[in-house]
């Protein structure tokens, strides 16, 4: 039995937010590689051991902090405080030498109109659902805050680079499902209660966040525009269901629920390999980098639920020790534990 289970302090906020880096960490050295060659280099297990001091993370890491150092300074979590913060934060991590580890193009070019002042409603790249969108929305499931706020704020961090619907509806359930296990939800219940989120959420679109971002070509109304991406998550929450229904074949999760490099299928598949590895944390961020696709990314969304879920004693001794930006996500999980 995991530890953090019975560990009166949990520290659930600094588990989900040091899980998040691990398994970023752990699929970086993964996430261009087919499973025959993770399984070759690794064993068929995965990588279970950070390698490196400090052991480097990618964008997936640095852009959550970048979120969660903009709520931090918000004085209040409104579209109009927490917006320039973001801005500022995701454009200033654009320019940041340390900004080399591959990252996406559409969060580069979202950036690079954020820049030049350009309304975010224009600068975000409207046809993008990359798993950019909610890659870094974790510290968003961590502020004490309604859920109404919660998914203004996660669609709006997802807004500014991917103008997707789907981008936005699923960096809700993303940032839905850290809220819910942090508050004591169990790890197997989350594929019903998302499934019901996205049902009860279909037709809200929330203009007082996003303004008037629905107006793209083929959208009819809000509502219409909105539907489209809790409808997709839905889907992907069906092929999670369909997963879980049958044993784990220990092959790659991607052929059941999609490669991670769009957000409904990197929330489906990291959900997947947190629920395949529910009372293994590390095996979760292993079965996640050891993937024929957006290994990093899925790796880490399974990080940061099973982190949520057992906190900080999920984790091996001395890693916390070793994870690049170590410093600031102490100091985050901190503020939230």
């Amino acid at each position: 039995m995991i530890g953090a289970v019975t560990d009166p302090s949990p520290r659930r906020a600094s588990g989900s937010l040091f899980g998040l880096a691990y398994g970023d960490a752990l699929g970086k050295p993964t996430e261009f590689l087919t499973v025959a060659e993770i399984v070759g280099r690794y064993g068929p297990a995965g990588p279970r051991e950070l390698a490196g001091d400090p052991a480097l993370v990618t964008d997936d890491t640095q852009m959550a902090l970048a979120v969660a150092w903009a709520l931090h300074d918000a004085p209040d979590h409104t579209p109009g405080a927490v917006e320039p913060l973001l801005r500022r934060r995701f454009v200033e991590w654009s320019v940041s030498p340390d900004n080399d580890r591959a990252p996406g193009v559409t969060c580069l070019r979202a950036c690079a109109e954020l820049a030049r002042g350009t309304r975010w409603q224009e600068a975000t790249v409207a046809g993008s659902k990359g798993c950019g969108a909610n890659m870094r929305v974790t510290p968003v499931g961590l502020l004490d805050v309604d859920v109404d706020t919660l998914a203004g704020l996660a669609q709006l961090q997802a807004g500014l680079t991917h103008g997707h619907p789907t981008g936005l509806a699923a960096s809700e359930l993303t940032a839905y499902a850290v809220r819910l296990l942090r508050d004591g939800a169990a790890l197997a219940d989350l594929p019903g209660l998302l499934t019901d989120r996205a049902r009860e959420q279909r037709t809200t679109y929330r203009g007082d966040w996003l303004g008037d971002l629905w107006q793209r070509p083929g959208a009819t109304s809000p509502e219409d525009f909105i539907a489209r991406g809790w409808d997709e998550c839905l889907d992907a929450l069906g092929r999670l269901d369909a997963a879980l229904a049958g044993p784990d074949d220990a092959g790659d999760p991607c052929r059941l629920t999609g490669e991670g490099w769009i957000a409904e299928e990197a929330l489906a598949t990291a959900l997947l390999c947190a629920l395949w590895h529910a009372d293994d944390p590390v095996g979760a961020l292993a079965r996640g980098a050891t993937t024929a696709g957006d290994s990093d990314s899925i790796a880490a969304l399974a990080g940061a639920f099973v982190g949520a879920a057992y906190g900080m004693s999920a984790w091996p001794d001395g890693w916390s020790d070793r994870i690049e930006y170590a410093d600031q996500l102490t100091a985050l999980g901190a503020r939230h534990d």
